[in-house]
């Protein structure tokens, strides 16, 4: 239940390149950069619901632990796979539905800060949130 709460970004590692990577255009990796995102996880047993709220769009996410979904990232990149728990870290394993290409993202508490890991073609990116 670590991850509950709601979570503010403080900063960014590598997101730009990792954008530019997934293949996001100048301008929407330039705006990405400074969405000023807010994450609010609520996590009940093995469900979560994820509320995200940016400069862009605010949307409300809920998942099962091991359950397949689809989901559809903030540029519009169209997405499958889950979530799952490994030890005290949240493994997000998403398809690409547009060229097959894997996305892993990790989510996990360091200190009082969430990190948020994303890799996608051998490029790897943080994002920092505070609560």
């Amino acid at each position: 239940m670590a991850f509950n709460g709601t979570w503010k970004i403080d900063r960014n590692e590598n997101y730009e390149k990792f954008m530019e990577v997934m293949g996001v255009n100048m301008m929407k990796r330039k705006l990405g950069a400074h969405d000023n995102l807010k994450i609010t996880i609520q996590q009940d047993g093995n469900k979560f619901t994820v509320k995200e709220s940016s400069n862009f769009r605010t949307l409300e996410v809920e998942f099962t632990l091991g359950v397949n979904f689809d989901y559809s990232l903030a540029d519009g990149t169209e997405v499958h796979g889950n979530w799952t728990l490994e030890g005290d870290k949240l493994v997000a394993t998403f398809t690409r539905k547009d060229n097959g290409k894997l996305l892993k993202s990790y989510r996990e508490i360091v200190g009082d800060e969430l990190v948020q890991t994303y890799i996608y073609e051998g490029v790897e990116s943080k994002r920092i949130f505070k609560r």
